[in-house]
This record gives structure tokens, C-alpha cells and sequence, in this order.
């Protein structure tokens, strides 16, 4: 159990929860300092140091590597897993198109044309399978965050396999689950990591300070009909904040209280609203970590418990 459970996204199967919140640790009290609690700062990194259950990485990358295996490729999504992937990545260059920044906009808008004017001579989902999650490499900073998932469905293949891999989802949320009791305060999780937090919320209801979802893909047309449960506000959280970074193209729309600002309990508060600037690299975890708004989110939460 943890004070404090991280949760992470895509694209981490060869490291490990070690690691990760070693990294992760220090962009948190980064982010607490810049939003001007240098005590609070100071105290979590004295106690960081002697109590390895103040912070917990939620680890479940290496539900996504193969086993070794003789002979041919394998591993590939099947026909129905590649139509949900081509949905999350059209859903994606959509979001690129309204992108500030000129080469990801004009890059996604000429992908979705060309998807919209398909070859004439063949017909069905065949003849458009993969292009919309090809296109996505017109984005290079989208791309570079996918280089290390599978060649063809980098960015999307794992979100898709969380979604429609039982096993797979199990796993992930067990990962969450097993971190969570009554001294957890706050959950911070990013991009695929905080469907897997929210539905780990969702499953195992219990009273939560704070939930921090960054770059989350919640919003996604995709990801919403697929969830386990209906979407709804999680039972017993108090506050839930939800941080999209301007140009995130996995987290372009911020405003999930459309989406799941049901069932909330009295006094509990739903802030979706903020947009925040990461610059080159706007999905990246660690530039969220260290924003005012996420570090004064979890400073309100722990100041009188650290």
C-alpha cells in the first residue's frame, strides 16, 4: 500500500517499476516546488528516501512483451484489433488537425483527406487498413514517443490490447489495485495508464483525496464505448484533475466532465479544464509531473499527512 500510487502509460515494457519512480519521484516534488511549497518538497524527499511505501510505481509494461518464440513473426493484432486501432489513430490526426503548431496541423489534415478519398478500386476496411496509424508518423514528436512498440502499430497497439485483451486489462489493473488502502492519497496517471487507474477506481470503489489523470485519452470516442463500466465519476473520489497539454494530440479534449461527470457524490469536485504548455514534447510524463497545477494539486492533498 502507498501514500502516493503512480501509474504509467505507453511505451515502458523494458523498464521497470524501479525505475520508473525513481524517475517519476523526481519530477513530482519538482512540480510541488515550482507550485511554491518548498517544505513540502523537502519533506518528501527526506521521507522518499527512508519509506518506499510513501511513493509506488503501478507496474505493468511487461504485460505487453511477447514470449520468445521459434520461427515467424507473431504478435500481430488481429482484423478486429487493427479496426479499433485505425479508429484511435483517425481520432488522433482529427485532434493533430486543430494543433497550434503548423507542421502537425498540416500534416494531419492532408492524412485525413487522403483517408477520406480512399483508392477507388477497392473496397471496404481492407483497402484503408493501417493508414491512419501510418499517417500518424507525420507527427514526429507522436512518433518518436511510440519508437519503442511494434513497427506498424507503435503508437496505438498497446492502448488497443489493454482495450480488448481480458487478460491483458486484468493484469494492468491488478497492478494499480495492489497499491491502493486506506492511507493512499492521491493517484497520479498518465496517458494509457489513467484508463487503467480509472477503471482500477472504478472496480474497487474507495475514498481518494486526489486523482491526477495527465494526457489522458479518456476523452476518445474509442476508449469510452470500450470500457469495462459505464463512464462515471469514480465512487469515493473527492477531487479528481485532468491535465491536457496544449498540442497533446492523445489528450485533446480536456473536458471529460461531458463524459463522466456522473454520480458524483456531494462535495466532491471534477476540475477538467486545465491546458497546460509542454512544449516540443506535449505528451511527455515527466513535463506534466512538473507543472504548478498538478504540484499544487497534490501539495493541497498532502501537506497535513507528510
Amino acid at each position: 500500500m502507498a501514500v502516493i500510487v503512480l501509474v504509467h502509460g505507453i511505451a515502458q515494457e523494458q523498464k521497470s517499476a524501479d525505475t520508473l519512480v525513481g524517475e517519476w519521484t523526481d519530477d513530482l516534488i519538482g512540480g510541488v516546488r515550482n507550485a511554491g511549497h518548498d517544505d513540502l518538497a523537502d519533506r518528501l524527499r527526506r521521507r522518499a528516501v527512508d519509506d518506499p511505501d510513501l511513493i509506488r510505481m503501478a507496474f505493468y509494461g511487461n504485460v505487453f512483451l511477447r514470449p520468445d518464440q521459434q520461427g515467424g513473426a507473431s504478435g500481430e493484432l488481429d482484423s478486429g484489433q487493427r479496426e479499433l486501432a485505425e479508429e484511435l489513430a483517425t481520432e488522433f490526426l482529427h485532434n493533430a488537425s486543430e494543433s497550434t503548431r503548423p507542421r502537425d496541423a498540416g500534416n494531419a489534415t492532408l492524412a485525413l483527406r487522403a483517408l477520406e478519398h480512399g483508392p477507388g478500386d477497392r473496397q471496404g476496411v481492407g483497402a484503408v487498413a493501417g493508414r491512419a496509424v501510418a499517417a500518424l508518423d507525420g507527427i514526429p514528436w507522436l512518433s518518436r514517443a511510440g519508437m519503442h512498440l511494434g513497427k506498424v502499430n507503435r503508437i496505438v497497439s498497446q492502448a488497443v490490447r489493454y482495450l480488448t485483451e481480458p487478460p491483458v486489462r486484468d493484469a494492468a489493473i491488478a497492478s494499480v489495485l495492489k497499491h491502493l488502502g486506506p492511507e493512499t492519497r492521491v493517484v497520479v496517471a498518465h496517458s494509457l495508464g489513467s484508463v487503467v487507474a480509472y477503471e482500477a477506481l472504478r472496480e474497487r470503489p474507495q475514498q481518494l483525496p486526489l486523482f491526477l489523470t495527465l494526457g489522458s485519452p479518456l476523452g476518445l470516442n474509442a476508449v469510452v464505448r470500450n470500457l469495462r463500466q459505464p463512464p462515471a465519476f469514480p465512487t469515493g473520489v473527492l477531487r479528481w484533475t485532468n491535465l491536457a497539454g496544449r498540442n497533446d494530440v492523445v489528450a485533446a479534449r480536456p473536458q471529460l466532465t461531458r463524459i463522466f461527470d456522473w454520480g458524483r457524490p456531494a462535495g466532491a469536485h471534477f476540475e477538467s479544464t486545465y491546458t497546460v504548455d509542454n512544449g516540443a514534447e506535449p505528451h511527455t510524463a515527466d513535463f506534466y509531473l512538473t507543472k504548478t497545477t498538478a504540484g499544487a494539486a497534490i501539495a493541497e492533498r498532502l501537506g497535513a499527512v507528510v
